[in-house]
């Protein structure tokens, strides 16, 4: 037996058994490098950050899931399962649920990359070929889209927070600016940052219908300021005003050459006359006393 064995036919044995290691080993690389490209393709197109995300091995499966509406920690859950129950030959079982929740969230990246329903299908028996083709097509990564059946479920349903990974619709809230407004927007009938409340002026503004403090209203004058459409007063109220000269110009001071000599005394307009006097009366003279 152990002569066949290192005969010249266990010889062609072991050369056909190392051929088909080789295929295999080779063939499982070129599927790693293909697939990590894909996904970082289709990584780059939703939106995360950080191209090495797919390049990690299931590192890069979790974030397919997250991608997926489903939560990423399934995956660890399935491998850790898949190790325990491999002693029993009863790992597979846990095979088959990672590839049964695999299609669920291919099935919703493929709708996320406008994608229909059926093309699930192919992702089924033909993976890397869906992954080449929403990797490379003129597809773009849509968040506006239903939440997963399963999202309500605190088990399958996406509910972690990574940085550089966007997350997905939940129900109750829509999709990520999809119906819902932007951060920090403020809700209906509510001041923004640094606003007033609707009825008060802006801070370091005054209310409505008055002027701020130092400064006259609207249409009011300032001080030592006339009235829109009259003269300026005097400024010293009941002076005579100097009398315009033939041009109409104002003439010059009385001191300058040629200034017009001053108004005779008693004529000065505004001045109170007198009161009249009765004959007789002598104003130096005081009154005669009452008689007793």
């Amino acid at each position: 037996m152990y002569d066949d064995m290192y005969g010249p036919s266990g010889g062609a044995l072991l050369a056909v058994l190392g051929i088909f290691l080789f295929l295999v080993v080779f063939g499982a690389v070129i599927y790693y490098v293909l697939s990590s490209w894909f996904l970082m393709r289709i990584f780059d197109k939703a939106g995360v950050q950080g191209r090495w995300r797919a390049w990690v091995p299931v590192y890069n499966l979790m974030v397919f899931f997250k991608l997926g509406d489903l939560s990423p920690w399934l995956v660890l859950y399935s491998l850790a399962g898949s190790i325990v129950l491999g002693f029993i030959d009863l790992g597979f079982i846990f095979g088959i649920a990672t590839a049964v929740l695999s299609a669920m969230a291919a099935y919703r990246v493929g709708l996320k990359l406008q994608k229909e329903g059926a093309w699930v299908v192919l992702y089924i028996f033909l993976s890397l070929i869906w992954l080449g083709i929403n990797a490379f097509d003129k597809s773009r990564w849509n968040p506006a889209v239903p939440p997963a059946p399963w999202s309500g479920n605190a088990f399958f349903g996406d509910r972690t927070v990574w940085d550089g990974v966007p997350a997905g619709p939940r129900p109750g809230l829509g999709a990520p600016g999809y119906g819902a407004s932007g951060y920090g927007a403020p809700g209906y009938g509510a001041a923004g940052y640094g606003q007033a409340p609707y009825g008060q002026a802006p801070y370091g503004q005054a209310p409505s219908g008055q002027a701020p403090s130092g400064q006259s209203g609207y249409g009011h004058p300032q001080q030592g300021q006339a009235p829109y459409g009259q003269s300026a007063p005097d400024a010293f109220p009941g002076a005579f005003p100097p009398p315009a000269d033939a041009t109409g110009g104002i003439p010059p001071r009385g001191d300058a050459p040629g200034a017009y000599p001053p108004p005779p005394a008693g004529t000065t307009p505004g001045a109170v006359p007198p009161p009249p006097r009765c004959e007789g009366d002598d104003p130096t003279t005081p009154p005669a006393p009452p008689a007793p």
